[in-house]
């Protein structure tokens, strides 16, 4: 017996590399009924005609348009909230839309679950959430600060428990710079790379819906949860994906793109002060004062000014090899190097 035996996930934003993740850990399971939950007919149609599975259950609707979020709740225990615009220049030029979906959006599914009595929602972040430069960054870690003001607010005992995760660089993800670097590779054009010493935190797919899980599991109303994870500078990246591909493609240098940091940053020091040390995770449980403001000018935390940020500078190092053994867990770099028969379109250069 698990814990997700006879319930009903609903996924938001289910259509996206994260929900075919958990549909793949969780269709052989106990679980009841899976609900993707997307504005993208296409992606469910596809995703439809692919799994033919009777426990997948599909609703289009948009995480903006509360109606269509409540008919989906109807009848769910657990929420996995993915839905978000995350591509950093087109937040940046349409701001108010990632506003809309990252943290109206959010709240609207946060306000039918507790609604609806879900008995669980977890909250998907992004390190671009902390200290944020860039609109998309902005928008996520507004959309943390909302969905934490709201499980403080229902506190311990509630019946609906709310908490996040906030991760790195999840590797081949929809958008993502390795299914880019795949294409130049196979078409013979050069790697196009912004900076070479730019680092990013790097994990595969399984390791997000790992960290979810572990919220889910471990979540106080309020909670961040963030994975430990190692990085690895954009040039140890193509140098691995040049050695595994067997090519001497050349690297061109385009410069940072905007809204573009040198190294992201997966927990501030003020977070790292209040973190718990979990062993593979970090738990940051929320600030449970009130608003009594006399407290925030009359005391303070003298151990925050030694405290030094957790970011993809100072984390574990990937090497070439490193970086190699990680690559290799990639189904579509595994079908590509003939490790592994090929399952789905050589067009769809993402998990």
């Amino acid at each position: 017996m698990s814990t997700f035996e006879d319930k009903i996930l609903l996924i938001t934003g289910g259509t996206g590399s994260f929900g075919n993740a958990v549909l793949r850990r969780f269709l052989d399971s106990d679980i009841k009924e899976i609900r993707i939950f997307s504005r993208d007919e296409k992606k469910q149609d596809d995703m439809r005609h692919q799994l033919q599975n009777s426990k997948v259950k599909f609703y289009i609707g948009n995480v903006r348009d509360r109606q269509s979020v409540d008919e989906a709740m109807n009848g769910v225990d657990y929420v996995f909230a993915a839905a978000a615009l995350k591509q950093v220049p087109s937040c940046e030029f349409f701001p108010l839309q990632a506003v809309q979906t990252n943290v109206i959006g959010t709240d609207n599914v946060l306000e039918s679950a507790i609604a609806h009595g879900v008995k669980n929602v977890v909250v998907l972040s992004t390190d671009k959430a902390a200290y944020p430069i860039n609109a998309m960054g902005i928008s996520k870690a507004m959309m943390e600060k909302v969905a934490i003001a709201k499980g403080r607010a229902l506190g311990e005992g509630a019946t609906t428990i709310i908490c996040c995760t906030r991760y790195g660089n999840v590797m081949a993800s929809r958008g993502s710079v390795i299914p880019l670097w795949v294409e130049q590779i196979k078409s013979g054009k050069p790697i196009t790379i912004t900076d070479p010493n730019m680092t990013r935190f790097m994990m595969t797919l399984d390791n997000a819906v790992d960290l979810v899980l572990y919220a889910f599991e471990h979540g106080h109303n309020g909670d961040l949860f963030v994975q430990k994870a190692p990085a690895a500078t954009l040039d140890v990246l193509a140098e691995a994906l040049k050695q595994l591909y067997k090519t001497d493609m050349e690297v061109k240098v385009i410069g940072t793109r905007h809204g573009e940091k040198l190294y992201e940053t997966l927990v501030t020091r003020e977070e790292m002060a209040k973190a718990i040390d979990m062993g593979e995770y970090y738990r940051i449980p929320c600030d449970n004062r009130d608003l009594n403001y006399d407290k925030y000018f009359k005391e303070g935390d003298e151990k925050i000014a030694t405290i030094e940020d957790y970011h993809s500078h100072n984390t574990t190092r990937l090497n070439v090899e490193g970086m190699k053994e990680l690559l290799l867990k990639l189904r579509f770099i595994r079908e590509d190097l003939g490790l592994e028969e090929r399952r789905k379109s050589s067009e769809i250069r993402s998990e």
